[in-house]
């Protein structure tokens, strides 16, 4: 959520910035609500007021007196009209509460101008793509694919995007899981298992509500099935002030993940590149203010070391305005060479949210300094999400048996060189 005080006094710089993310908002809308709110407030502190004069004037009367009979009266009629202005101020709070959640984050001024992903900037890449994946064909291509990765019989026992994981194909997931979450521990984030149902509350301080609410699964106790662990990770400290003395404070988190993706079709989503219900591991921070992209570069680095520890080429997008997202301020994307996709895969998303999540969240440290709550910074990738990383290694590494090589890294935790579709 945005600052109002900044939406107040600043509505122009406010637009712009808007505008950078190419997103439709009434922002004179916003400020009417905003007026007609503070006008009410001033209203029921002016009754609030003239009830307390009442108040002392009525001490210093006599009890049954005309004038204190007369002040009586006039107590009532007061408190009744200040209960009625209560009424319309709660009501145009909420009012106001709601369109301020419809406004999105203002991106950082190092976002790059631009409507769509062919306006991202390649920041940065390692590897060749040139120098891997010689044998390489679309994972589900592979003979025996189906044996180890059950796409139809997921799709008979829920529906579409919902695949069985056999053998050894269940075995590299969870070794590409435990690979990243001991990895994630060497740099200093501590792990933790959060629950994977969230409530409206939750989806709202994260972002997700109202912005993804179509692509989010919702049971009949408006619970929400996780899309991301972000969303409970990041609410941990929902409605609490820690120390200045914590920041930062770094955390992790394997669960499924669970999203929509309405609308999704196309060469871009068959087989592992798109799915339902898919395991990802996330890395989140908790930051002071004066070090949110420091921690942002931290961050991103440690996820570019698991992809670079799995020996795969991959690139850094940061993301322009039009192509970033609601809730983000600053965002980069990796993405791996599919080689036998001839495409680049993303695999992690890596943004810094500034204060727009803490606010909603009401996330605050007391500052040394003042001794008074400030905002956090809230900042978060993966680290990393399987399939499509699952997808690379597949491709890349297919030899002319069939078989694939396993990256050297996670031999240890796969227990093999090479996995095999036979």
């Amino acid at each position: 959520m945005l600052d109002p005080k900044l939406l107040r006094e600043n509505p122009d710089l406010v637009r712009a910035a808007i505008a950078k993310k190419h997103l439709e908002v009434d922002i004179d809308a916003v400020l009417a609500l905003d007026a007609a709110w503070r006008a009410q407030l001033q209203e029921v502190e002016a009754l609030r007021a003239t009830q307390k004069a009442a108040n002392t004037a009525m001490a210093a009367l006599p009890k049954g007196s005309p004038e204190f009979i007369a002040k009586v009266a006039e107590m009532k009629a007061v408190s009744a009209q200040a209960k009625e202005r209560e009424v319309k101020l709660k009501e145009a709070e909420e009012k106001l509460h709601q369109a301020m959640l419809s406004l999105p984050n203002l991106p950082h001024a190092s976002v790059p101008e631009g409507r769509t992903p062919e306006d991202n900037v390649v920041a940065s890449t390692h590897g060749d793509p040139a120098q891997v994946g010689a044998l390489a064909k679309p994972h589900w291509e592979i003979p025996g694919f189906e044996k180890l990765f059950d796409f139809a019989r997921g799709a008979k026992v829920t529906g579409a995007g919902f695949p069985f994981f056999i053998g050894d194909g269940a075995k590299l997931v969870r070794a590409l899981l435990h690979f990243f979450l001991e990895e994630d521990g060497k740099a200093g984030y501590v792990e933790v298992s959060p629950p994977i149902f969230v409530n409206a509350a939750s989806a709202t301080a994260t972002g997700q509500l109202p912005d993804k609410e179509g692509q989010m699964y919702e049971t009949q106790d408006r619970l929400f099935a996780v899309p991301t662990a972000e969303v409970p990770l990041t609410n941990f400290f929902r409605d609490e002030i820690l120390e200045e003395s914590a920041l930062p404070v770094y955390r992790c988190a394997y669960t499924p993940c669970f999203r929509r993706e309405a609308g999704s079709y196309g060469k871009d989503v068959r087989g592992l590149n798109r799915v339902h219900q898919f395991d990802k591991v996330e890395l989140l921070k908790w930051v002071h203010p004066a070090t949110s992209y420091d921690e942002l570069d931290k961050l991103r680095i440690d996820a570019e070391q698991l992809l670079r520890k799995l020996e795969l080429p991959y690139r850094v997008l940061l993301m322009c305005g039009g192509d970033m997202g609601f809730a983000q301020a600053k965002k980069y994307d990796l993405e791996v060479w599919g080689a036998g996709q001839k495409r680049w895969l993303e695999v992690s998303s890596c943004s810094n949210f500034e204060a727009f999540q803490a606010r909603r969240a009401q996330i605050r440290f007391r500052s040394k300094e003042t001794g008074k709550p400030e905002l956090v910074h809230t900042i978060n990738g993966s680290g990393l999400a399987v399939p499509r990383v699952l997808a690379a290694i597949l491709e890349n590494n297919l030899q002319a048996d069939g078989r694939v090589k396993i990256p050297a890294a996670l031999v240890p935790y796969f227990g093999k060189e090479y996995l095999s579709f036979q």
